[in-house]
């Protein structure tokens, strides 16, 4: 499910004295099954470009298509951009309400006129798409589990809906590391396992590099950058300058640049870090 963004300007209450520019002209596509990263600092657009794929915002100008569908045409309605489109929030968990974990999940498709037998298909597929035991867990109230559980709750109610593509703003928020790395273990594994095109929202510069393939940088409402993790991330003061940081991999790697160490500009991951230093441990040796 494809992704295309036209010239999308978005104004909040325009022609009074709070006007605001939220979203300048941007432009930018996503392939089908792409894992896309979506950063940038507090205000800079994310939310607000999010909000327009999910049809939650009308465009101030622009276009938005999925799949070759105009999101901004007076045609089409919430409920069929939301069968291809699904939105996480942050928090996501606080909009957990039913008495059952299956109840739950079963919200969203009820309402799609799907026959009981499809709906409960539904529920097991998306429970276990986010690694929860449908049989242990479908009689239980959501406000008994952990954090981290009450989150993938919540993620799977949207999975339900079978959406082609999957946008999730900073779904680990407010976790502890165990339940942090349980969701993004499972984010990556409905990725690689179903092919969903997901673009996920994080302030993590570190689960981003590990995770996605491509990141798209916003900075005043417009597109900084865009391109692959060691493409954006080899560029640490020009990141800086826009509010941002890198992963702390290529800040280390930068320093010990610095200090005469012959490291490659464009490590990214820990294993690349390693094999690096002791490359250079070794030849200080000879």
């Amino acid at each position: 499910m494809s992704i295309k963004v036209e010239q999308l300007s978005h104004i909040y209450s325009p022609g009074t004295p709070f006007e605001s520019v939220a979203l300048k002209n941007v432009n930018f596509e996503v392939s089908n099954g792409e894992f896309i990263g979506l950063i940038g600092h507090t205000g800079s657009g994310k939310s607000t470009l999010i909000q327009h794929l999910n049809g939650l915002l009308k465009a101030t100008s622009g276009k938005i298509y999925i799949d070759g569908m105009d999101l901004t045409s007076a045609d089409v309605t919430l409920t069929d951009i939301r069968k291809k489109v699904g939105l996480v929030f942050q928090y996501p968990e606080y909009q957990l309400f039913e008495e059952t974990i299956e109840k739950d999940i079963a919200f969203g498709p009820s309402k799609l006129n799907l026959s009981a037998e499809e709906i409960t298909k539904r529920v097991k597929d998306a429970m276990y798409m986010v690694g929860l035991n449908y049989e242990e867990l479908k009689d239980k109230s959501p406000f008994e589990l952990s954090g981290g559980q009450k989150r993938r709750v919540a993620i799977a109610g949207v999975l339900a809906m079978k959406p082609d593509i999957l946008i999730l703003d900073e779904p680990t928020a407010g976790l502890d590391p165990k339940g942090r790395d349980e969701i993004l273990n499972q984010i990556k594994v409905v990725q690689q396992t179903y092919g969903t095109t997901i673009i996920l929202v994080s302030h993590s510069m570190d689960d981003v590099s590990r995770l996605v393939s491509r990141l798209i940088v916003m900075n005043r409402g417009e597109v900084a950058f865009d391109g692959t993790p060691r493409q954006i991330f080899a560029h640490q003061k020009k990141m800086e300058a826009i509010g941002l940081g890198v992963p702390k991999v290529v800040e280390l790697s930068n320093r010990l640049r610095e200090q005469g160490w012959e490291i490659s500009e464009d490590i990214l991951t820990l294993e690349e870090m390693k094999e690096a230093i002791l490359k250079e441990w070794r030849k200080k040796q000879c």
